[in-house]
Parts: structure tokens; C-alpha cells; sequence
């Protein structure tokens, strides 16, 4: 369980909050908090200077890599605020004294949403009626239904729970699991009891040394014949060679938002393997995500200030 920290941690009363960010609307929310608010943005590679380097708190850019270096030239920072519900890319690497959190459901309902469209997709067929619609080629087929399949749903956290949700309107047998077992929720260590009586896998869990290549050979072995592997979480969760291996064989299919290497290089196998929808990790990428994830910022600033709890703690180094 994440520390309960307070936001005096990050500010003094009546000290004035200095906020880096990473774009001019995301300033421009920041500062209409409070007038104690000060935000500076900054663009990669900047360095801070003057009010800027007195920051307490830093929003990372979403997506790409984290500037560490920013961390490290940022003397009084207390308070790393995510605008996304990963952190691995920062956890456990910032300076001593430093709280990371995340924006946890910021990306949870457009994530949700891309799983479903991704699952019916596929079930359905629809890239191949695609691909046949761009070669002019009238061709009937029929694909699997969704519709009274059975789905596995591996992560029970806050995305995991709204694809369940979503899924339920599908008539699907829904059977869901996580690290730790609990009341409606299966732990991973039955896994191999699960894997091989289940139509769908959706794979939404947060990158942890323990997640790291969990769908691996092993895995996917496991799995039924002709079963459809949907991966939502990141790349470095699947074994790309050993799903390669399936997808070649025919044995399975695939939906991924993310992979390993991203981006995808030009040339890479996944482009080319059959049976495989793929997307260029936009499962959150929609105009409201950008919304939620500052509201988010907005809220824990106004936490800050007031000295209440942080909320979507992933950890204080």
C-alpha cells in the first residue's frame, strides 16, 4: 500500500507553489488555482533558471522518455505528478525526498473503451473485411462472435475493473485476476488453470519486475488454440519472439496497443505478422484524456496547498 503523505511535504504554509509543466494550457490551469501558484513551462532539454529552478513540483511531458536530468536540477523538488497512470519510466529513479504520483483514471475510460473496440474487432474480422474492402474485392466470411465467449481480464485495477464493465453489456464470461486473490478475483499463480479455458486474454496490468515478460512462452502455450491475445499495458509485458512464434504458427491471434521495441521500428516482424491488429499505443488518445489527466494536476495541487493527503501515490523515494 502507497504511503499516506500530506501536502505539507511538498509546501510550506503561505509559501508560494512552483509548478514546472509542459505546456502553455496545462500553466494556465495550474495558476488558476491559487494565486500562490507560480508555473513555468519548459520544453525538453531546457534547463531551469531563476523562479523556474525553485520548482517544488514537476509534470512530466506524457509519453517518451523521462528527463531525469530535470529532476536532478530541480533542488527543492518534492513532488513528481504524472499525466499518466504508468510510472515505471520514474519510479524508483528520482532524487531522496521525492513523491511520485500518478493520474490514475485519467486514461481509464478512452483505455477501456480501445480494449472493447480492439476485442470486436478482431472477433469479427473487421481488418480483414478492411484490407479486402481497399483491394475492391467482395468477400463474405464469418469470424467468432464476442457475444457468450469467455474472457480473461488479466489486472484488476482501475482499467481492468472498466473493461469488465464495458464487457459485461456482451453477454461474455468474464473471469478476472490479479497478483493478489480476493473476493471475485483470482490470483496469477492460477493462471495455467485459467489461460487454457479462456476465448479472449486482455493483458492491462502496470509494468512491475513481476509483470516484466509475464506473457511469455510459457504463456502463450498455455492458451487455447485459436485464442486472441489483447495487450493494453506495455510492450515489455509480452515476449515479442515468443508471440511472434504463435502468430506465425497460426495458433493465435493478437490486438496490441504497445510493443517491444516502441515504436515499432520500420521493418520490424509484428508489422507483417498474420493475424495481428495493431495500433501505435493510442489506447488513451482521446481529446477528453488530455482534460482528465489536467484536472488531475489541478486536484493535487489544490491538495497540496490545503496540506491534505496526495492522492494516487505510487511511491516516495
Amino acid at each position: 500500500m502507497a504511503p499516506q503523505i500530506t501536502g505539507s511535504a511538498v509546501v510550506g504554509p503561505d509559501e508560494t507553489l512552483h509548478v514546472v509543466v509542459p505546456s502553455r494550457a496545462l500553466a494556465a490551469a495550474v495558476e488558476a488555482v491559487s494565486p500562490r501558484v507560480r508555473a513555468h513551462r519548459l520544453d525538453p532539454g531546457d534547463v531551469p533558471a531563476g523562479e523556474a529552478a525553485q520548482a517544488q513540483v514537476w509534470v512530466p511531458r506524457g509519453g517518451g522518455g523521462a528527463d531525469l536530468g530535470l529532476a536532478a536540477a530541480l533542488p527543492r523538488l518534492r513532488l513528481v505528478q504524472l499525466l499518466s497512470a504508468g510510472a515505471e519510466k520514474f519510479a524508483g529513479r528520482l532524487p531522496e525526498g521525492v513523491v511520485l504520483c500518478n493520474a490514475r483514471g485519467a486514461h481509464t475510460p478512452s483505455t477501456a473503451e480501445w480494449v472493447v473496440a480492439a476485442v470486436l474487432a478482431a472477433q469479427r474480422g473487421l481488418p480483414y473485411f478492411v484490407r479486402e474492402q481497399d483491394a475492391g474485392r467482395w468477400s463474405p466470411a464469418a469470424f467468432a462472435s464476442l457475444a457468450g465467449s469467455r474472457v480473461l481480464v488479466v489486472g484488476a485495477g482501475d482499467i481492468g475493473r472498466a473493461v469488465g464493465r464495458m464487457l459485461a453489456g456482451f453477454d461474455v464470461e468474464l473471469t478476472c485476476v490479479a497478483r493478489t486473490a480476493r473476493d471475485g478475483v483470482h490470483g496469477t499463480d492460477e493462471l495455467p488453470r485459467l489461460l487454457p479455458q479462456a476465448d479472449v486474454v486482455v493483458v492491462i496490468v502496470p509494468v512491475t519486475p513481476e509483470t516484466t515478460g509475464l506473457v511469455d512462452a510459457g504463456f502463450l502455450a498455455a492458451m487455447a488454440d485459436g485464442a486472441l491475445l489483447v495487450n493494453a499495458a506495455r510492450g515489455v509485458v509480452v515476449d515479442t519472439d515468443a508471440l511472434l512464434a504463435e502468430l506465425r504458427s497460426g495458433r493465435l491471434r493478437a490486438a496490441l496497443d504497445v510493443t517491444e521495441p516502441e515504436p515499432l521500428p520500420e521493418g520490424h516482424p509484428l508489422w507483417s505478422a498474420p493475424g495481428l491488429l495493431l495500433t501505435p499505443h493510442v489506447a488513451g488518445n482521446v481529446p477528453e484524456t488530455n482534460e482528465r489527466a489536467a484536472a488531475a494536476v489541478v486536484d493535487q495541487l489544490t491538495r497540496v496547498l490545503a496540506g491534505e493527503p496526495l492522492v494516487n501515490v505510487v511511491g516516495a523515494y
